[in-house]
């Protein structure tokens, strides 16, 4: 469906905003997940509307949503908001007590040391990372952010948290120098 206009891509956003909303709540269960979902939805699809299939919007938007909704499970922000609040208790009865102060301080210590080393990284993979990783922006949004096509982000993004791993490794996210390639005991 080349060439689709504003006025049709707005008629399919009014058709299918209850589908796409449906998909992202039934996987993420979330109602202003799903609802933030469902704009990223659509953000994407707009971006890529050439490339919408012709009598398979339906079926298109379906996709989109899914993986948008899968990506914010995966998310490491999402896995790190779980366990914060695993770890604080709401997110179910905890046994036993807070962590010593020197676990707190530790990974408090890790978390500054990855913000430093993304904020220090440079070209291409510096702004990528600094979009998708701190401000959690999707590579979608980074791609309109940077005028860069979104398989080039994803691929930059790719590169760039490898990066980010070995600079971790080497530097000891938690003080201690780590050979590359080994996990600190």
């Amino acid at each position: 469906m080349a060439g689709i206009t504003k006025e049709e891509f707005s008629r399919l956003v009014k058709q299918y905003e209850r589908l796409v909303y449906t998909i992202c709540y039934q996987l993420v269960r979330d109602a202003a997940a799903a609802e933030d979902l469902t704009q990223e939805t659509f953000l994407a699809a707009y971006v890529h509307r050439d490339s919408l299939p012709a009598g398979y919007e339906r079926q298109w938007l379906g996709r989109i949503a899914a993986n948008k909704a899968k990506d914010h499970l995966q998310s490491a922000w999402n896995r790190r908001t779980v366990s914060s609040d695993a770890e604080e208790g709401t997110a179910g009865p905890r046994i036993g007590l807070a962590p010593p102060a020197e676990e707190v301080a530790l990974r408090r210590s890790a978390a500054g040391e990855a913000v430093r080393a993304i904020r220090a990284m440079k070209e291409p993979y510096g702004p990528v990372c600094r979009l998708c990783l701190l401000e959690e922006r999707s590579p979608e949004e980074a791609a309109l952010a940077l005028g860069r096509p979104v398989k080039t982000v994803y691929t930059q993004l790719s590169r760039g948290k490898r990066l980010l791993r070995e600079e971790l490794e080497r530097s000891g996210a938690n003080g201690r120098s780590v050979p590359s390639g080994r996990t600190p005991e």
